[in-house]
């Protein structure tokens, strides 16, 4: 028998206390006193253990077979001293014994039980853990701030425990520890052992993904909830700006006042959560122009041309809406590129205008030309490839702001696309001052 003072108190304790199945946690003690007992006597007695509910211990039973000569203890025992224990006993039985002599069963195989108890024990917690949490992936759930590991956020769910990554985290706001904080369930694992980086999560949050500002719209916005409302699309740069597109399934509300609510109410409380997010909430549209349209704002568009099968688009704009369609360091157009899923490439329309001609596109084909430097030659009276080819290197030098090296290699690789030829003399406005740069952002592609 093995001393179990109190086990059955114990384990009904566990239970409760961890909400862990009761046949389980038996089972993992079992387990562990039966690691036990092999490790002291060996693996080749055939040992059975039980938990005694009446008892509230466990009891060893050893099996031998009954036989007229014994070779071999372990395994075997004699008619005449298995009818001390069984006096119906007959050769060929398997005859059990409990075992009384087990209470100390040495410092490594009592490590080892309890070893095998806590590994139990986690696989079980972890087991109701998942139950208890798999239905709330992709839900907003309230923690505390516990701790900090190398810059990722340890937050207590109440139960357990779940990381907030650091990439998880909006860059703009710090948390201490005490620090009440919402965030996305991303990913709830059953098994943590094969996981990477977060090994000893299972619950993985973050404050960063599209789905926590749509989560969070559903929860201030009542028609989203119902289902008048549709969030389309999100794309967002956490804590700097992000954009939804919204329709409506019933004429008469409009999707865009819904969710920003009166005078801003439900929009703000967003925005707060996010620590200033600026958000952008624009109508969806089936029309891709019309979206693009819409995603763009507040610039003005002058003209959108499609090519389906990219999946790209040309953005034209007055040239003086340029800069606030592209936005700062480009964001509004990447913004919007990410939220329609088509590369959007935004152009002034003198940009445009410059394009359709075939001299100045002549001036792009040259190695070594982009379109700002191209635009302030075309200002200057050098319109193409074969002017730029008969320009002077000083005169270069001048109007495009270049050194002699970089002026130089330009009229070479400009006379191998058009022969050399003067170039025409600039326009007024050029010759007292040169022509600005809206060269504006580079295609942007969704991501």
């Amino acid at each position: 028998m093995v001393a179990t003072e109190n086990l059955k108190r114990i384990v009904d304790q566990i239970c409760r206390d961890k909400g862990i199945d009761r046949a389980l946690l038996i089972d993992a003690i079992e387990e562990a006193v039966r690691s036990a007992v092999r490790k002291k006597f060996g693996n080749r007695r055939e040992i059975e253990v039980q938990f005694s509910e009446d008892l509230g211990e466990v009891e060893v039973f050893q099996y031998r077979t009954v036989v007229e000569e014994v070779f071999d203890e372990e395994t075997e025992i004699s008619l005449e001293e298995a009818r001390r224990l069984d006096p119906e006993a007959e050769i060929d039985d398997d005859l059990g014994e409990k075992l009384d002599n087990i209470a100390d069963l040495g410092r490594i195989a009592a490590q080892s039980a309890k070893q095998v108890i806590i590994h139990r024990m986690r696989d079980a917690e972890r087991d109701v853990i998942y139950e208890m949490y798999r239905d709330r992936e992709g839900t907003i759930v309230n923690g505390i701030v516990q701790r900090f590991e190398r810059g990722d956020m340890i937050i207590n769910l109440g139960r357990t425990d779940a990381v907030l990554p650091r990439e998880g985290q909006i860059p703009k706001r710090s948390y201490k520890q005490g620090d009440r904080i919402r965030a996305y369930v991303l990913e709830v694992r059953r098994d943590v052992r094969e996981s990477g980086k977060f090994r000893d999560a299972q619950l993985i949050l973050s404050r960063t993904c599209n789905e926590f500002l749509i989560k969070l719209f559903e929860m201030e916005v009542p028609e989203i909830a119902e289902g008048i409302v549709k969030i389309m699309g999100a794309s967002r740069e956490p804590g700097f700006r992000a954009k939804i597109a919204v329709s409506s399934i019933e004429s008469d509300v409009d999707p865009v006042g819904a969710c920003v609510g009166l005078k801003g109410s439900r929009v703000q409380n967003v925005v707060q959560e996010l620590q200033g997010e600026r958000i952008d909430i624009v109508p969806w549209s089936p029309d891709p122009a019309k979206y693009v349209y819409n995603a763009l704002a507040p610039a003005e568009v002058s003209m959108v041309i499609i090519e389906d099968e990219r999946k790209a688009m040309l953005v034209v704009v007055p040239d003086d809406q340029l800069s606030l369609a592209i936005g700062r360091q480009g964001q509004n157009v990447r913004l919007a590129s990410r939220l329609l899923g088509w590369k959007i490439d935004v152009k002034s329309e003198s940009r445009y205008a410059n394009l359709e001609n075939s001299d100045y596109r002549s001036l792009l084909e040259v190695e070594g030309m982009d379109e700002g430097l191209a635009d302030r030659l075309f200002a200057a009276g050098i319109v193409s490839a074969g002017h730029l080819a008969g320009a002077e290197t000083g005169q270069l030098m001048t109007l495009a702001r270049l050194d002699e090296e970089k002026a130089t290699a330009l009229r070479e690789k400009a006379a191998l696309v058009q022969p050399p030829e003067p170039p025409a003399a600039p326009p007024a406005a050029a010759a007292e001052e040169e022509a600005s740069d809206d060269s504006g952002a580079p295609e942007v592609e969704p991501t």
